[in-house]
């Protein structure tokens, strides 16, 4: 088990390459051709610590917009 994920570790894209597709995959508009080809090359570790980050993003920008829609009702 621990072999197939030091396999998986060494795929071929770099974290940045994983960020953008782990956003292009966010947003909704990915191609299934590259949709497919990225999902063979993706790092685990990479796709898990882009995960967290988008979610830390997403949680910080609803609680900006969230204090930005209550000091205007005041």
């Amino acid at each position: 088990m621990s072999d197939d994920l030091k396999e998986l570790s060494r795929r071929k894209l770099s974290f940045f390459q994983t960020l953008k597709a782990i956003l292009w995959g966010f947003l909704g508009i990915r191609k299934g051709a590259s949709y497919h080809e990225d999902i063979s090359k993706l790092n685990p570790v990479h796709i898990i610590i882009a995960g967290i980050i988008g979610v830390l993003i997403f949680i910080f920008v609803l609680v900006m917009v969230a204090r930005w829609a209550i000091s205007g009702l005041t």
